[in-house]
């Protein structure tokens, strides 16, 4: 009986770290936006990849990265580490994997 509660209370510990930490996260994966993508995906006139998806959607998704709520993390990460249509990869060294949770968290719904 001690196992199940000494299971939740790590769980509980490992939920408060994670809670805790979000808010900075989340600053950081902003961050990481608007270095990396909003010159493409960013709000305005001249953007191609918010052009692209606005093309693409029809208004039936929003253009505007920051503005979806279908951008799960799994998928922020495989178009930033793979590329998509005219849209280049970027490799470790340019957006770390650190930086990468970071931005997939702060796109998540």
């Amino acid at each position: 009986m001690t196992r199940p509660i000494c299971a939740v209370a790590v769980l509980a510990m490992f939920a408060a770290t994670a809670a805790a930490q979000e808010p900075a996260a989340l600053e950081r994966g902003k961050q990481v936006f608007d270095h990396w993508c909003a010159a493409c995906h960013g709000d305005g006139p001249g953007k191609p990849g918010t052009a692209a998806l606005s093309a693409l959607y029809k208004g039936v998704k929003p253009a505007l990265l920051e503005e979806r709520t279908d951008l799960v993390p799994e998928l922020t990460k495989q178009f930033v580490r793979t590329g998509v249509s005219v849209m280049p990869f970027f490799r470790k060294t340019e957006i770390s994997d650190a930086d990468l949770e970071a931005l997939a968290a702060y796109l998540a719904p």
